[in-house]
């Protein structure tokens, strides 16, 4: 019975209207937007595309690259005498498919160590062979102790090669001056096209990056195009050179004169293809300007006729705080130590403990989002007193993810 006077109860909704439903499905859109386009962008735009070489030095370039034949050389012993350990044996499978060049210094043995308990010891992806070695050196003489250990490591192990100092570069051969590493790369790709010429992609990496082999390997089998003219990594555009005296990579005008450094993939880890490889080293021979070793090898890539080609699954020089997803997905981590590598390995060096879609792209998204977060003061804060955060793992569903601090690509 209704009592007069009395309003009815009037039952109001409680839910969102239309047009905040659409404004929240909006900002989700943008979020996600503002998340991925970069990559994608990146992705897009920094895809090379098909040369056509007119260009009598590039020509000259890569027809030398072409006729290119070592086995003279390598026959008398003229090539091992740039190498104190050749180990020219290192590499005899006629149908390798992947050859990771690890670079190390002398005294780095605990460094190789834990690259070989982990993503090194992969002797196979998809069926096809892969092959770790550790390149160390051209250094200043090392003392006599730490040369033993490495000739004995180098005997035990057979992974080994290490450069020799010349007399024209002794003098500018150490870590800190630009002279040695692109030395140790000149080094490099004359051993890979002597004494690996049969290996069909060479990756380039240190002792203190995490590799995914199995996700970087399956992507080369997945190339539609033919494995001609690669060189993969995280391609750094624009970078100008440093014209300061007094700071570290001082590069003079004189002998760089351009204003932006050439188009190059970040040196932690990249890709070359085996034609690649032959065309920088002959390139090499007309550079002379103190670059750093990433650069030169851009430089040489384009004397070469030959364009970088992005994808951001590989890290750069940055480090990615470990979660199993997102380590699934991306080729590689630089900064890591044994422990970050052990922890890695553990989850993806497992052939059955792979990420669904929606798994991945939820772990991608934390690591994205956390980047952003993690360049305020307070996050760079904890994350470098923390180094070893709890780990992000995806868990059966997204209701499941548990998240860290993820110092990733920025």
């Amino acid at each position: 019975m209704t009592v007069l006077g009395r309003p009815k109860d009037v039952h109001r909704p409680t839910g969102l209207r239309s047009h905040q439903w659409c404004f929240l499905l909006f900002n989700i859109l943008l979020f996600h937007a503002l998340l991925f386009g970069a990559d994608l962008v990146e992705e897009y735009l920094l895809q090379p595309t098909p040369g056509v070489y007119t260009d009598a030095q590039v020509l000259d370039v890569r027809e030398r690259a072409r006729k290119l034949d070592l086995n003279p050389a390598r026959d008398n012993n003229n090539i091992s005498r740039a190498y104190v350990i050749a180990n020219p044996r290192a590499c005899l499978d006629p149908d390798l498919f992947l050859l990771a060049l690890v670079f190390s210094a002398p005294a780095n043995a605990s460094a190789r160590d834990a690259v070989r308990r982990t993503w090194a010891n992969r002797t196979r992806v998809r069926g096809f062979p892969v092959r770790a070695l550790f390149f160390v050196g051209p250094a200043r003489t090392p003392p006599a102790a730490v040369q033993e250990a490495l000739a004995r490591e180098a005997e035990r192990h057979g992974d080994v090669v290490q450069g020799r100092v010349t007399t024209t570069t002794a003098d500018s051969s150490s870590s800190s001056s630009p002279s040695g590493p692109k030395e140790r790369v000149v080094l490099a790709l004359r051993w890979v096209v002597a004494f690996c010429p049969a290996a069909r992609f060479v990756l380039l990496t240190r002792d203190s990056v995490f590799v995914n082999l199995p996700a970087l390997g399956g992507y080369l089998l997945g190339l539609r195009r033919h494995p001609e003219d690669l060189y993969l990594g995280r391609v750094i555009q624009r970078d100008r050179p440093g014209r300061d005296p007094a700071r570290p990579g001082y590069l003079p005008a004189r002998l760089y004169p351009d204003r932006y450094l050439p188009d190059y993939c970040a040196g932690a880890a990249y890709v070359l293809s085996q034609d690649v490889v032959r065309k920088a080293y002959v390139a090499s021979e007309a550079i002379g300007a103190p670059l750093p070793a990433d650069v030169f090898v851009g430089l040489c890539a384009r004397k070469a006729g030959v364009a970088p080609a992005h994808s951001a699954r590989f890290s750069g020089d940055k480090h990615i705080r470990y979660n199993d997803c997102c380590y699934r997905y991306m080729f590689s981590s630089a900064g890591m130590d044994a422990e970050g590598l052990a922890a890695a390995w553990a989850d993806v060096g497992q052939a059955d403990g792979a990420c669904s879609l929606i798994q991945t792209y939820y772990g991608l998204v934390a690591c994205k989002a956390l980047t952003y977060l993690d360049k305020l003061s307070f996050f760079s804060a904890q994350g470098r007193a923390d180094p070893v955060a709890t780990p992000f793992r995806c868990q059966g569903s997204p209701a499941h993810v548990q998240i860290s601090h993820l110092n990733v690509w920025r």
